[in-house]
């Protein structure tokens, strides 16, 4: 069997990537992560498993916790492997499940759950194609225990749909503050490019672009303004990279810096 036919990823720890192209299972050792879905925050701690369903925008906190650091064993489960394994063992969705309301999914404990991941430590340290043939054993293992732990998962690991059409205000009004380009806004819309950028025009009556940053200002003014939270703690969340830029625009929206206006309005 070649391993390139069943790609599939391994880490010791989760990123903070905010579009989850592939699903996640997520065992917690130590620490703590929160995860901030839409207007929703969940928490894990020490001893926790989740699964994290794909084409979704989430951003994570993680860090110490009771004097442990943040330490994770997560597992990525890409289409094209679960394509193969759907093949191999016959399992197919029955239905097509919301995932909006199931983007992250808290597990319950489970002995197998917790055999397996203590299974996983002697080939974390392997290197190379060696690892590559066990973790994709270890995966199909995973895929496995979830079904037979959590069947309700079978309809979401084998949908293999692209995101349907979706009502484009509230999607925009959930998810501005995510710092992701236009095209993938469009797909998790269930659109093209070109049909997301005329369906825009259509419901907010401007560019994507102008609305975002418009949008985004006005919620770091409200942070700054109303909260009382520094520039340097809002501007990422609020879909900047780089707090120079962030104060540029805002002082060109507003006609003052972040700080001179938290000053004014203090």
């Amino acid at each position: 069997m070649e391993t390139s036919r069943y790609p599939c990823h391994f880490e010791p720890t989760i990123s903070n990537e905010q579009f989850i192209p592939d699903h996640i299972f997520v065992y917690l050792e130590t620490g703590f992560m929160n995860v901030f879905y839409g207007n929703s925050m969940y928490e894990l701690r020490a001893g926790d498993y989740c699964f994290v369903t794909r084409n979704h925008l989430a951003r994570y906190h993680k860090g110490e916790l009771d004097g442990k650091p943040f330490k994770s064993v997560s597992v990525f489960i890409s289409q094209e492997f679960l394509r193969v394994f759907s093949q191999e063992y016959g399992h197919t969705a029955e239905t097509v499940e919301c995932t909006e309301d199931n983007a992250i999914i808290q597990l319950n404990h489970h002995p197998m759950l917790e055999s397996y991941v203590q299974s996983m430590r002697p080939y974390m340290q392997l290197d190379g194609e060696e690892k590559s043939d066990f973790m994709v054993l270890k995966t199909k293992e995973l895929v496995l225990l979830l079904l037979k732990t959590n069947p309700a998962l079978k309809n979401i690991l084998f949908d293999f749909s692209d995101p349907g059409k979706i009502d484009l205000e509230d999607f925009m009004n959930r998810n501005f503050r995510f710092n992701v380009n236009l095209q993938r806004f469009s797909y998790l819309s269930g659109r093209s490019l070109t049909i997301f950028k005329e369906d825009f025009k259509k419901v907010f009556n401007t560019s994507p672009g102008k609305w975002l940053m418009e949008k985004r200002l006005t919620e770091a003014r409200f942070q700054i303004e109303t909260l009382g939270r520094m520039p340097s703690e809002v501007y990422l969340e609020v879909g900047f990279e780089d707090l120079s830029h962030f104060s540029f625009a805002f002082k060109k929206m507003f006609g003052s810096s972040p700080n001179q206006f938290r000053k004014v309005q203090a």
